[in-house]
């Protein structure tokens, strides 16, 4: 399976990005998505994840009302719809698939992960 994350990209704060994962060789819908975040000398973070029918979600504090997840399993597709951008948001943000009953946010209980796509929030 691969993960195709794209989106990213150099915004100013307040500003707004939409970043994309595009799953090939699996399908989707058997799987909770997650969106996690990794800051240069940090560890990786969770940010926000989707239930296999996209009805349930869980965002970090550090994103609530500011972040959504969503995917569209028709094209395979999740996405993080990410508002009121802070220069802290600035990261590589990575894609990740589990098959975890319920939306988990340990990095462990999530793979395998896409190639990562770097946000960056200037101030």
């Amino acid at each position: 399976v691969q993960l195709q994350a794209s989106g990213g990209g150099l915004v100013q704060t307040g500003g707004s990005l939409r970043l994309s994962c595009v799953a090939s060789g699996r399908t989707l819908s058997n799987y909770v998505m997650g969106w996690f975040r990794q800051a240069p000398g940090q560890g990786r973070e969770f940010v926000a994840g989707i239930n296999r029918s996209g009805s349930s979600t869980y965002n970090a504090d550090s994103v609530k009302g500011r972040f959504t997840i969503s995917r569209d399993n028709a094209k395979n597709t999740v996405y993080l719809q990410m508002n009121s951008l802070k220069p802290e948001d600035t990261a590589v943000y990575y894609c990740a698939m589990s098959t975890q009953a319920t939306i988990p946010s340990r990095p462990s209980l999530f793979g395998p992960w896409g190639q990562g796509t770097q946000v960056t929030v200037s101030s």
